[in-house]
């Protein structure tokens, strides 16, 4: 059973995902179960997730750097559709006596505006023109979602196994290797950046980890010891 004050916030995500329409994804998080954080959600095509998936990527970098202690809400971060399109999330932080008990995420898609655009434009002017003459710099736009090459956007995921290997594959691609290749350095760096990033928060990490990155379960361990953290419980 959810914290009383989550129990309310279930009919605000069903209320919110009705009166935003389809374009908005409204999911709420139960932070005392981190693996199967999500307790409700609305207009779930976006992400593709249901209730009982994992907290994503960019959550678990939350809990790690404990940034909701000194914010109430996070605004205008990039995700990730489950159809590979981008979009404007927003995240609030629910406290309860200073303690984080949940999140309240809304993913918003506007890839429809933003093709209707497109389209308007070409009906004044021939493609070629609005190519060459109609370029909009969207970084000059800070309510838009930005997605720089060195951050990953968010990424959103029904298993835990699907997180991990997610995790993983942008730490291969980052550093430009595969995992059949990496030397003990290259994945004691890999290693540390997963920790810092909060992977290791979901129980059963490790195993999926491990799995994605062609090693033993013991040589995560080992390489977490390394870094002188805490092994987490499996």
């Amino acid at each position: 059973m959810a914290n009383p004050l989550l129990q309310q916030y279930i009919k605000v995500t069903e209320f919110l995902g009705l009166t935003l329409g389809p374009d908005y994804e409204v999911a709420l998080h139960d932070m005392t179960d981190k693996n199967r954080s999500i307790i409700a959600i609305a207009n779930n095509h976006i992400s593709g997730r249901d209730v009982g998936a994992p907290l994503t990527n960019v959550a678990l970098k939350i809990l790690m750097d404990r940034s909701y202690e000194t914010q109430d809400y996070r605004l205008h971060y990039c995700g990730m559709s489950a159809k590979g399109k981008v979009l404007r999330s927003s995240t609030m932080f629910i406290k309860q006596n200073g303690k984080l008990i949940g999140m309240l995420c809304i993913n918003f898609d506007d890839s429809k505006y933003r093709e209707a655009s497109d389209a308007i434009l070409k009906l004044c002017h021939p493609d070629r023109f609005v190519e060459a003459h109609v370029q909009i710099d969207e970084s000059q736009f800070s309510d838009k979602p930005a997605c720089p090459p060195a951050v990953s956007p968010e990424s959103f995921h029904n298993s835990i196994g699907d997180v991990a290997e997610d995790a993983v594959a942008n730490e291969l691609s980052r550093l430009g290797v595969s995992a059949d290749r990496l030397t003990p350095e290259e994945r004691l760096k890999i290693v540390a950046s997963l920790k810092e990033g909060g992977i290791f928060l979901l129980k059963g990490a490790v195993k999926d980890v491990a799995a994605a990155l062609s090693c033993s379960q013991a040589s995560i361990y080992r390489h977490l010891a390394q870094l002188k953290s805490e092994v987490p419980e499996e």
